[in-house]
């Protein structure tokens, strides 16, 4: 059993890392690790009723009615990443980019194979909705930045937008805040100011409280957050809705929107010299002869034997 929950620490991690990369889904993870179905689960079952639990019977009953245990476990390890394998993730990016690339292609080249292989069969209306899926996360990659500024609404719409990557496999909430032009400001700066904070309060400092800057970024890591926490309960209720009257078609439509988010992570890209983040980019194919093209092509392989084999060793746990 403690070696369940430290692989669910894991795969807290693994989501809260894959996040901040443009491109890559921390849905994905959880949908390829076999825990996805069990997080909607239980936080659909964060509601109205759970929470008079609470105020009546006390926080345990509460814990116990939500499945707990599981949610802190996973939360837990999401909370972690951003201040540990996200931030070594970061420093990894700036120097090895293209292998980066390489081995997030391969993951989703993996995690689209294991969860084919979880249809039951394909149907009329399973093929239609792997090919809406598939034409969906196809226009979402070769959408357009459109910079909508950085009110408060906004910053609360991003984070119910940025969650929606934890909770659709394919989806990158990175990259849909990428699109909207808030990336830099939400998910690095604002991130960055609470690290800071955070050592300041260790150092018992409490003069960051008077700088205006700092203030800002704070406040807009809390409106991103309640929006986010907001969009998580939303979002898991229709998807919760969705698994338990149509599975078949909810995974089929999943399948087809992690093909059409491959394009997203091809690991050779032109970046637009005119543009200073990646949200403009080219695509072509690499020379074969080229050493980093070969690795790069290493890591792909890598990355899909590192998908299913995960898979089958959490299979192996469970049993």
């Amino acid at each position: 059993m403690r070696k369940y929950y430290v692989l669910l620490f894991i795969k807290g991690l693994s989501m809260g890392a894959v996040n901040k990369i443009p491109g890559v889904s921390g849905g994905t993870v959880a949908f390829i690790t076999g825990i996805y179905e069990e997080l909607i689960d239980s936080i659909t079952k964060i509601n109205f009723s759970s929470f008079k639990k609470l105020f009546k019977e006390g926080f345990i009953s509460f814990y116990n009615e939500i499945n707990g245990k599981f949610l802190f476990t996973v939360f837990g390890g999401l909370i972690a990443s951003f201040f540990s394998v996200s931030l070594l993730l970061d420093l990894i990016m700036e120097k090895y980019e293209l292998y980066i690339y390489g081995l997030f292609f391969g993951m989703i080249v993996g995690s689209f194979y294991v969860i084919y292989n979880k249809l039951e069969k394909l149907t009329f209306r399973t093929s239609t909705a792997l090919i809406i899926g598939f034409i969906v996360g196809m226009i979402i990659s070769f959408a357009d930045k459109i910079n909508l500024g950085s009110s408060e609404l906004i910053i609360f719409i991003s984070g119910v937008i940025a969650i929606s990557g934890m909770i659709l496999p394919g989806l990158s909430g990175s990259y849909l805040l990428l699109l909207m032009g808030n990336y830099t400001l939400i998910m690095v700066d604002s991130v960055n100011s609470l690290y800071f904070s955070i050592v300041d309060l260790f150092k018992f400092d409490f003069n960051f409280i008077y700088d205006d800057e700092r203030v800002y970024l704070l406040k807009v890591l809390f409106l991103f957050t309640t929006g986010s926490i907001f969009g998580l309960i939303f979002l898991s209720n229709i998807l919760g809705s969705l698994f338990k009257k149509h599975k078949s078609i909810t995974i089929a439509l999943i399948v087809g929107f992690i093909a059409g988010s491959l394009r997203g992570v091809w690991p050779w890209q032109i970046k637009s010299q005119e543009l200073e983040e990646i949200d403009k980019i080219a695509v072509y194919i690499p020379e074969v002869n080229n050493d980093s093209s070969l690795l790069a092509v290493v890591y792909i392989i890598i990355g899909i034997l590192f998908v299913v084999l995960l898979e089958r060793f959490a299979i192996k746990i469970e049993k």
